[in-house]
């Protein structure tokens, strides 16, 4: 006798005693794209649909024989493929929001860099106008303008030795000034 002349419940039926692959092929050519149109509509993505219908009948086969219809094996096959659905849409909703959690995190990370780096800049600027004024300009000059020592004594029109002299008087009062950021650099 075809397989095909046999109902639903009857090929469930078979494949529960006797582990019929030919019925089982027969209900999965009925439902395959009845299902997977289903599935793909819900998820719009056609390896998603694939996988929750692949899902449905791997579990159709493995648990034939604790199946207990209350219905029709229709309903039980779409009710089947509903929860499938449902329990892929909510690991997805879990894993955005996972990602959001995880953007987030590097976004706050990102402004206490930032905060640290203004509180830095700061802090270095206020030690810097403590300098004396000579002192202050020439160390401006040699960090914010990049001039080199010779440059800023032509410029100032002072010695080399003077130059110097003032640049490591700034350096040594910052490091004194600064010596608790220590830490800080080397984290």
């Amino acid at each position: 006798m075809r397989k095909n002349s046999h109902n639903d419940e009857e090929l469930l039926e078979q494949i529960q005693l006797n582990r019929d692959a030919a019925a089982f092929t027969t209900l999965y050519e009925r439902y395959w794209e009845k299902l997977l149109t289903l599935a793909y509509i819900r998820l719009q993505s056609s390896a998603d649909a694939q996988e929750v219908v692949q899902e449905v009948f791997l579990d159709i086969w493995k648990r034939a024989g604790n199946i207990s219809l209350e219905y029709s094996f229709h309903t039980y096959i779409s009710a089947a493929l509903k929860y499938k659905i449902l329990t892929l849409l909510a690991k997805r909703k879990a894993e955005q929001a996972k990602s959001s959690l995880i953007v987030q995190d590097e976004a706050d990370a990102s402004t206490e860099q930032w905060l640290s780096y203004q509180q830095l800049r700061q802090e270095l600027e206020q030690t810097v106008q403590t300098l004396p004024e000579k002192c202050r300009l020439v160390f401006r000059l040699s960090r914010e303008k990049g001039m080199s020592e010779k440059q800023i004594a032509r410029t100032l029109n002072i010695s080399i030795k003077t130059v110097e002299a003032h640049i490591s008087k700034a350096l040594k009062t910052l490091r004194t000034s600064l010596h608790h950021l220590h830490t800080f650099f080397l984290w």
